[in-house]
C-alpha cells in the first residue's frame, strides 16, 4: 500500500449530507462532494493486511486493495478499469450496497472500517466526469441470439457480460421504462436515475437491445420466446411482496410499498405533475424497518407527510457488533439512514394486530409490544400484556419485504421446477430444469442485495456463454447452491 500508516494517521470520515431542511426541498441525492485530498486520505487507510478479507466480504469478489492503492495515488484510469474487472456497475453498488466488504475490513476488527463504498462510487462518478467509459463492443459476433426477462441489476449484468462476448441480446421488461427495481423502486434521493440511464445508453451502444412493456408469461409466452432464441435467461427479481392479513387490511389507505413509491419516481420522470397516492398531510405508519421502509418515510417526509412512524417487529439493535456476530460476518446494529436523520419516529419490537376505519378508509391502527425469543434459531414473538398502543394513521405502508418470484403464467407450458421456497430451481451453472433457460439474482436466490444481484448476472453469462459456444472467457464471481430440479 502507498500509506502503510494510513489507518493510525487518519480517522474514517465520509462526505457530509446536506442539510435536513434543504434535501427536504428536493430529491436530489443527500450527499454533499467529497474533495480528492480527502477521498485520498481515505483510501491510504487500506491496511497492508496480508489477507484481504474485503474481497471475500464482496460478493463480486472486487480487488479492494488494488482499487484503494491506485485511489491514493491518484491513478485513477487505473482504478476504474480495476473496479470494472469485477463490476459492471460500481455507481449502483456505490450508492445502494449495505457494503459487506466494509463489515469484513481487518481494520474493522478494532476501529473504524476504510471507506470502501466511498471510494468505489467516487472512482465511478470520476470515470464518467472524465468521459473514460465508453462502450465496449465485442470484437466479434457468435450468431447466437439470447433473451434476458427483467431488467433490474442481475439482468442488466447478464445482458452486457454475454453482449460483449458476441452475442444478439434483447432485453425484454414488461414495465415501459428499464431498470426494474432501480428504475421505479429506489428513491430519486438514494439513486439519481440519470445514472442508471447513462448507463443504459451505453449497453444499447455496445448492441444491447431494449424491449420495454412486454409481459413475458402473459402477452408473449416462455415457450415461444425460447423457440425464438438460442438461450433465455430468466432474472424477474423477487417481487412477490409479503402481507398483512389483519382486521382491516382492505381498507382504503392500507398498501404495499411499491404501490406507492413507484408514483414518487414517475413525478421525478416527468410522467406526472402530481403522485395519485401522496402522502401530503396525512398521518403515516410504514410497518417494516428495512431499507424499503427507510425509502417509504423518506418519500413521505418530502412529500409533505403530517407525521411518520416506522414500526420493526424486532428488537431495536445494539450499537456495536454483538458477540453473535463475530468479524468477519455481516454485523446486526442500529443503523441511521439519511431517511431516519431526516424525520419521522421509529418503533422497535412492535407488532400492528388491526386496522381502524371509518367510511371504507383507515383512521387509525392498534398496536402492542412484543418480547423475542430466539427459537430454534427463528425468532418467536410473544404479547406484552398491557403493552397495547393507538396510532393515527391515515397512510399505511407495508414494507415488510418478499416472499418470492411472481411465476403465474411464466412457467405455463415450460418444465421449469420451482424450490421449497418458490424460487426458480437451477443447478450449479445457474441453468433450470428447463432446456436453454437460466435463471440469476432474486428470482432464484430470493430477496437479496444488489450487489449479489449483480455477481448472479455475470455468473449466469458465463455459464450461458459456456452453454452456447462450448467454453467461455468471462468471470464467474460465484456458483449458486445447486437446488433439486427433480
Amino acid at each position: 500500500m502507498g500509506d502503510i500508516r494510513g489507518f493510525i494517521k487518519h480517522d474514517r470520515q465520509l462526505p457530509e449530507r446536506r442539510s435536513v431542511p434543504v434535501r427536504l426541498r428536493d430529491w436530489h441525492e443527500v450527499y454533499e462532494d467529497f474533495p480528492e485530498a480527502d477521498l485520498r486520505r481515505q483510501a491510504s487507510r487500506c491496511m497492508d493486511c496480508g489477507i484481504p478479507f474485503c474481497n471475500h466480504g464482496c460478493p463480486l469478489g472486487n480487488l479492494i486493495p488494488d482499487w484503494n492503492d491506485l485511489s491514493f495515488r491518484g491513478q485513477w484510469r487505473e482504478a476504474i478499469d480495476r473496479l470494472h474487472s469485477t463490476n459492471n456497475f460500481p455507481e449502483f453498488t456505490g450508492r445502494l450496497c449495505p457494503a459487506p466488504c466494509e463489515a469484513a475490513c481487518v481494520l474493522g476488527i478494532n476501529e473504524p472500517a476504510v471507506t470502501i463504498k466511498q471510494v468505489e462510487v467516487s472512482i465511478v462518478d470520476r470515470a464518467w466526469e472524465k468521459g473514460w467509459i465508453r462502450p465496449i463492443p465485442a470484437s466479434r459476433r457468435s450468431g447466437r441470439r439470447v433473451a434476458v426477462v427483467g431488467s433490474g441489476p442481475a439482468g442488466l449484468a447478464a445482458a452486457q457480460q454475454l453482449t460483449r462476448a458476441g452475442h444478439e441480446v434483447v432485453v425484454f421488461e414488461r414495465a415501459d421504462r428499464i431498470g426494474g427495481l432501480l428504475r421505479f423502486g429506489i428513491p430519486e434521493f438514494k439513486l439519481e436515475k440519470r445514472h442508471l440511464d447513462r448507463r443504459l445508453a451505453q449497453m444499447e451502444a455496445e448492441g444491447t437491445e431494449f424491449r420495454t412493456r412486454t409481459n413475458v408469461g402473459g402477452d408473449l409466452p416462455l415457450k415461444e420466446l425460447r423457440q425464438d432464441y438460442d438461450a433465455v435467461v430468466l432474472a424477474c427479481g423477487a417481487t412477490r411482496w409479503r402481507d398483512l392479513p389483519i382486521p382491516g387490511r382492505d381498507l382504503e389507505g392500507v398498501m404495499q410499498a411499491m404501490e406507492y413509491l413507484p408514483w414518487a419516481n414517475r413525478v421525478q420522470e416527468g410522467d406526472l405533475d402530481r403522485s395519485p397516492v401522496s402522502a401530503e398531510g396525512r398521518h403515516v405508519v410504514v410497518i417494516g424497518g428495512g431499507d424499503t421502509g427507510a425509502d417509504c418515510l423518506g418519500t413521505a417526509l418530502r412529500q409533505g407527510a403530517a407525521s411518520v412512524h416506522q414500526f420493526e417487529i424486532m428488537p431495536r439493535p445494539a450499537d456495536d457488533r454483538p458477540a453473535t456476530d463475530p468479524w468477519p460476518t455481516w454485523p446486526t446494529l442500529y443503523r441511521v439512514s439519511s431517511a431516519h436523520e431526516e424525520g419521522g419516529q421509529r418503533r422497535f419490537a412492535i407488532e400492528t394486530e388491526k386496522f381502524i376505519g371509518e367510511g371504507g378508509q383507515v383512521i387509525s391502527l392498534q398496536a402492542h409490544r412484543v418480547s423475542v425469543e430466539i427459537v430454534d434459531g427463528r425468532p418467536s414473538f410473544e404479547r406484552i400484556d398491557g403493552s397495547e398502543e393507538s396510532y393515527r394513521a391515515d397512510l399505511v405502508l407495508l414494507a415488510m419485504g418478499f416472499t418470492g418470484p411472481e411465476t403465474d403464467g411464466l412457467t405455463d407450458g415450460m418444465d421449469i421446477v420451482l424450490d421449497q421456497r418458490g424460487n426458480v430451481a437451477r443447478d450449479g451453472s445457474f441453468a433450470t430444469s428447463a432446456d436453454g433457460v437460466f435463471v440469476c439474482g432474486d428470482m432464484g436466490r430470493g430477496q437479496s442485495l444488489v450487489v449479489w444481484a449483480i455477481a448472479e448476472g455475470r455468473s449466469c453469462a458465463a455459464a450461458v456463454d459456456e452453454f452456447l459456444v462450448g467454453s467461455t472467457s468471462l468471470p464467474t464471481p460465484i456458483s449458486p447452491g445447486a437446488t433439486s430440479l427433480r
